[in-house]
C-alpha cells in the first residue's frame, strides 16, 4: 500500500513537472509558415481589341439557348389568360353579421352596422327563408381577420364565410 502511494506521489510530481516545461517552451516557440505557402502566379490579359468580339459583362448572353421551353410555357400562359378573361367571380370571404326570418332585425343590424362602422359597407340579401347581412369583399382569410375582430364587438355572433366576389 506504502508503495503504491508513493509511486502515486511520483507520477504525480512527474506531471507537474511536464506541464511547467510545456508551458515555458510553447511561450517562447515561435514558427514562421511564409516559405510554405503556395504561390499562384496570374493568368495573362487576353488582348480583346484584336478580336471583333465585343465584350460582355454577362458571360453567358451568348450562349445559344438549348432544350427550351418557351413554346410549351407561352401556350399554357395564353390559355390562362383567356379564361381569366370570361372569369367575373372568383373565390373570396365576406364577413355574415346576421342571418334570419326576421327582416325587421336584418335592417336594424345593417343600420346599426353603419353607424358604429361607418367605413365598412353593409348589405341585405334575401335568399328565401332567410335574410342575411352581410359586410365586405375579402381575398383571403387573412385579409379579412382585422374587419372581423372589430366587427365581433358590435355583433359576437358575426363569422367569416365562403362567398364568391365580383371582378371589376
Amino acid at each position: 500500500m506504502a508503495s503504491l502511494m508513493i509511486s502515486l506521489v511520483l507520477l504525480h510530481i512527474a506531471c507537474a513537472v511536464q506541464q511547467s516545461t510545456s508551458n515555458t517552451s510553447a511561450e517562447t516557440h515561435a514558427e514562421d509558415l511564409r516559405m510554405e505557402r503556395i504561390k499562384f502566379e496570374e493568368e495573362p490579359k487576353k488582348d480583346v481589341s484584336a478580336t471583333n468580339v465585343p465584350v460582355s459583362k454577362d458571360p453567358y448572353k451568348n450562349i445559344p439557348a438549348t432544350q427550351t421551353v418557351n413554346v410549351k410555357v407561352d401556350s399554357v400562359l395564353d390559355s390562362l389568360d383567356r379564361l381569366n378573361q370570361y372569369r367575373t367571380f372568383v373565390d373570396g370571404f365576406t364577413i355574415q353579421i346576421y342571418s334570419g326570418q326576421n327582416r325587421e332585425e336584418a335592417i336594424s343590424a345593417k343600420s346599426k352596422m353603419v353607424m358604429e362602422a361607418n367605413d365598412l359597407d353593409a348589405s341585405v340579401q334575401y335568399t328565401q327563408p332567410k335574410f342575411r347581412v352581410t359586410s365586405g369583399q375579402y381575398y383571403s382569410k387573412l385579409e379579412a381577420q382585422k374587419d372581423l375582430l372589430r366587427i365581433r364587438k358590435l355583433f359576437p355572433n358575426a363569422i367569416l364565410i365562403p362567398e364568391k366576389i365580383s371582378i371589376k
